[in-house]
């Protein structure tokens, strides 16, 4: 580094993690050799969100910038020999959104220090990166609580003849979840045809959609739970659960150019047969009161899902043909069945659920833990921030501790290096009514 022996950014208490509106401070450390001569000793404090149509380009197509502060903490003279420390302090602003990572976008905040020397000599840039967290608390978006709920039905035809009908149902047991927590799904299959179905597979789904001129949806599977499939005439059921890794919140708010969401997607191979639950991810838990403990939804065995009651609108739902209703209300005079599991992504080879340490995920020592695991104890190093950016997620300990990542042993997505190019879309609720129904009408003439 020439007559720059050390230049070096340091955050109070070794803090990385802050919230918007909050204070960054920090020290400016400069160890030189020799005298050096500088025109002026500036620190920035700088975030922005880029957007790209190439994977991990850096040359933003679109960009909007969230803060931009300048501290000249000194004004032309002579550094000499030894040691020199400049402390700084900006404040980040209330609107910034979360920090994000992705293959066509980021959200990116650092400090930035520049050392300018007189003409003809080299300038000297020194810069630290820092994570924002905008917590998302669930309790505060509508009907949370409530289960997220869909279902359809399939005409099995052969040569204009109808054959039969299938009709699945599917609901979680909320519509938001925090990392650590269980997504407990029920599903329920009637197959009134006489042809097996396929197996059915339950993922849960991140779409992340970069806003250009023309928008760019990355669709990735996070995990997958694999049954078996149902027999002719058979009623169905199958339970399981998937484990919410540490993810990105759910939207960015404060950000227009990058939006997230997640949804259950619960499918049969065989006839194609699709139900999709929108759920959020957020990161203070839903505050589960008596008065929210009852749940709006049971699946009993033998019988249909009654309808859920409640206060508030339920996610929407595909109903069912008109004439199907009588195969669905029916479904109780058939015996049910449960659907094995034959495959889970978060399972270790031993067919074991990987277990979690539930502090590993907390933001707030109130949060709920997973099911099965209160009687854990929380690891006093466990850290307080869960800060995604992307598919590889860091863990920072908001402590004076040296912020270390730690791994999480959690099937998480595909790298984002290796991803190529984004899908298409998925249809929306709407369309895949049409499609539906569509599909019914043409089946009856």
């Amino acid at each position: 580094m020439g007559k720059l022996q050390e230049f070096d950014i340091s955050f109070s208490h070794n803090k990385v993690v802050y919230s918007p509106g909050e204070t960054i401070s920090g020290t400016l450390r400069i160890i030189t050799a020799n005298s050096l001569q500088y025109k002026a000793i500036k620190v920035n404090c700088m975030g922005s969100c880029g957007i790209s149509t190439k994977v991990n380009d850096t040359s933003w197509l679109v960009e909007e910038q969230y803060v931009s502060s300048m501290l000249s903490v000194a004004d032309k003279g002579t550094l000499p020999p030894g040691e020199h420390s400049f402390p700084f302090q900006f404040l980040i602003p209330t609107h910034a959104p979360t920090s994000f990572e992705g293959p066509f976008g980021k959200v990116l905040y650092r400090i930035r220090a520049v050392i300018d020397t007189p003409r003809f000599s080299k300038d000297y840039k020194a810069q630290r990166p820092f994570y924002l967290l905008k917590v998302l608390n669930l309790n505060e978006l509508p009907d949370v609580e409530q289960p997220s709920s869909a279902v359809t039905s399939k005409k099995f035809t052969y040569f204009l003849v109808k054959t039969g009908t299938l009709v699945l149902r599917a609901h979680s047991d909320l519509r938001g979840y925090t990392p650590g927590q269980i997504i407990k799904l029920s599903t329920e299959i009637h197959n009134k045809s006489g042809k097996d179905t396929g197996y059915i597979l339950a993922s849960l789904v991140q779409k992340v959609t970069y806003k250009t001129k023309r928008p760019l949806f990355d669709l990735r599977t996070i995990a997958e739970v694999e049954g078996a499939g149902v027999k002719a005439g058979k009623h169905a059921e199958w339970k399981e659960q998937i484990i919410v890794p540490p993810l990105p919140q759910s939207v960015l708010a404060g950000c227009s150019l990058i939006d997230i969401e997640y949804f259950i997607q619960i499918s049969l191979k065989s006839p194609e047969t699709v139900v999709t639950l929108p759920i959020y991810i957020g990161n203070i838990a839903v505050n589960l009161s008596p008065t929210r403990l009852n749940p709006p939804t049971q699946l009993q065995h033998g019988a249909a899902m009654a309808p859920m009651p409640g206060p508030g609108p339920v996610m929407p739902s595909a109903p069912p043909a008109e004439d199907d209703e009588e195969d669905v209300q029916g479904a109780g005079a058939l015996s049910s069945e449960e659907i094995p599991t034959k495959s889970h992504s978060q399972q270790d080879p031993s067919c074991q659920s990987i277990s979690m340490s539930p502090g590993a995920f907390s933001h707030a020592p109130s949060q709920a833990v997973p099911q099965g695991q209160q009687g854990q104890s929380t690891e006093s190093t466990a850290p307080l921030f869960c800060v995604s950016t992307g598919a590889t997620i860091p863990f920072f300990s908001d402590s004076n501790a040296t912020p270390v990542p730690t791994t999480c042993p959690l099937i998480l997505p595909p790298e984002y290096s290796s991803w190529e190019y984004p899908h298409e879309p998925p249809p929306t609720y709407e369309e895949s009514c049409s499609s539906t129904n569509s599909s019914f009408n043409t089946s009856m003439t």
